[in-house]
Order: structure tokens, then sequence, then C-alpha cells
């Protein structure tokens, strides 16, 4: 079983985002190489997630070193977004916080930054 990183992000405001993205980015050099990475938006984290987000740079820079963005269906729905509004490489998941419960099940490290 593969075992990861999974960082939780429901906020709204770009600087939190970049400040997770950073947070994403600085794990990489410690972990095993190959440790998946994933931040998980859901609520108003979603604002992430939208193609031309501010933090949309920084977004780019953590998927191009392979952390992956994990967006919640559910928010979506309530805040009226299609998936072509989501930014390249970003995958939908039906619910962000069992999303989050189900990786934690299956050994990885949660964090809340």
């Amino acid at each position: 079983m593969t075992r990861g990183v999974v960082l939780h992000l429901s906020e709204g405001s770009p600087d939190k985002h970049r400040a997770v993205l950073r947070n994403a980015l600085n794990l990489l050099p410690v972990l095993e190489p190959g440790t998946p990475v994933e931040v998980v938006v859901h609520g108003d984290g979603l604002a992430l997630a939208l193609t031309g987000a501010p933090a949309g740079a920084a977004l780019a820079e953590a998927q191009a070193a392979g952390i992956r963005l994990a967006v919640c269906r559910n928010s979506m729905r309530s805040a009226g977004v299609d998936d072509d509004r989501l930014a390249p490489g970003a995958f939908v998941v039906p619910s962000g916080v069992a999303h989050l419960v189900a990786r934690q099940f299956e050994g990885w490290a949660y964090l809340r930054p």
C-alpha cells in the first residue's frame, strides 16, 4: 500500500493557498522519493482550483513538482462550478472530507496547515 501526505484546505484566501502549497513543496525534499502528496480543497478552498485563481502560478509550480489537487464535488455543486472551470490537472472527488478520511484510513499523514 502506498502511503502519502494529504493537506486539508478549506479557506478562501489566496495568501493561505500559497502558504499551503509552499508547505506541500517543502515536504518533497524530505519525503521518500515518490511519496504522493495531495492538497484537498473544499468549501472556500475551492477558489484555488479555479482557472485564473490568484494563486494559480503557485498551484502550477506545485503540480509540476508532482503535488496533486483533489477538488470536492459537493463544494463544486454548492458553488455552481462545472468541471470545465477547474485548473488543469485537478481531479474531482465526490466529497473532500470523505476523501480526507479515506486517505487517513489508508495510513496517509494528515496536515491542516
